[in-house]
């Protein structure tokens, strides 16, 4: 068991819950938009532990064009992860890297996913938290799967037939305890070219007696990851959050980023608070984000576009990172 612990800090994806008792939540999130983006769902898996060692697993679903979710529970013994690689089972569900398999009461289907874009990694950088991935401290860790892929397959939802041939995915996780005390979220792999993918998260993040505002950020653009991260030394140098728009502005010694994400209706999903899912946050997959970055060295744009089939999240006490 502590050598699966310990193999699951150098590799984000896998389960990271081997021994603990309670206090203690994990999901991972599946973001599937079919090629007309006419539909686009979010399908979490996960497992949660109370303060007092009440466990269950569940598979959330999010309707981000119908505004609507739904919350599955199911027995903790249902929850099969395995630890060499990431492969989990929820009843007869299975969620791994490269597809999925559903057989819920209104959702069955398999699909697959090509082409998976990974965040980079290292010995001392094992994923999107770098250096942070080995505090055993922290409220809330955060891993990217995959920052853009294809998907093929369809789904039969209420008894609807949808293809997903030549959509768009994207994945990732989070465990710990509790989301942060204040935090934006936004992600979009729509933009005007299909290789571009876009992910930023600001939050303010409490330590032992302290607590800092920490931010991630990644751009892949021309077969390339750059990102913006508290660790590399990149700068956050706006945060602007109102009820109609977000405005971040971030640099590094290279590029520029400047992202704007014009906020649409919500939906209310269950979030994790001392390991069980009894806080609310909202969330939408309809909103647009204006996305430019700039290569400082020849001044030029690299991108100046806009991001569709957006998704956002603003929730705790944000005015924390305003700035």
């Amino acid at each position: 068991m502590i050598f699966n612990r310990l193999k699951a800090v150098w590799n984000p994806e896998l389960y990271h819950g081997w021994g603990k008792k309670n206090k203690f939540f994990e999901g991972w999130y599946y973001k599937i938009v079919s090629k007309d983006q006419d539909y686009a769902f979010a399908f979490i898996p996960g497992i949660a532990m109370d303060e007092n060692g009440l466990k269950q697993a569940f598979i959330q679903i999010l309707d981000g064009k119908k505004l609507k979710s739904i919350y599955i529970k199911f027995s903790f013994d249902e929850f099969k992860p395995n630890p060499s690689v990431h492969d989990i089972i929820i009843g007869k569900n299975r969620f791994k890297i490269d597809s999925i398999e559903l057989n819920l009461p209104d959702v069955k289907g398999k699909l697959i996913f090509n082409d998976i874009v990974p965040w980079s990694k290292s010995f001392f950088s094992p994923g999107i938290m770098g250096p942070f991935s080995f505090l055993p401290f922290m409220e809330c860790y955060h891993g990217i799967l995959s920052m853009n892929h294809s998907i093929n397959g369809e789904l039969i939802i209420n008894k609807n037939k949808i293809n997903f041939d030549s959509g768009r995915g994207y994945i990732e996780k989070d465990w710990g305890h509790s989301f942060p005390l204040g935090y934006v979220w936004m992600q979009s792999n729509h933009f005007s070219k299909s290789e571009i993918s876009f992910k930023l998260s600001i939050a303010k993040i409490p330590m032992k007696g302290f607590s800092f505002v920490g931010f991630i950020a990644g751009v892949f653009v021309n077969s390339e990851l750059i990102e913006f991260t508290t660790y590399n030394f990149s700068n956050l140098r706006k945060c602007s959050i109102s009820k109609e728009e977000v405005s971040i502005e971030m640099d590094n010694n290279k590029y520029k980023l400047i992202a704007k994400a014009i906020r649409s209706k919500s939906t209310k999903l269950a979030a994790p608070i001392q390991g069980f899912m009894d806080s609310r946050i909202e969330e939408s997959m309809n909103s647009k984000i204006n996305l430019v970055l700039i290569d400082k060295k020849r001044n030029k744009s690299i991108i100046d576009d806009i991001g569709s089939s957006a998704c956002i999240e603003v929730a705790g006490n944000y005015s924390l990172l305003l700035k």
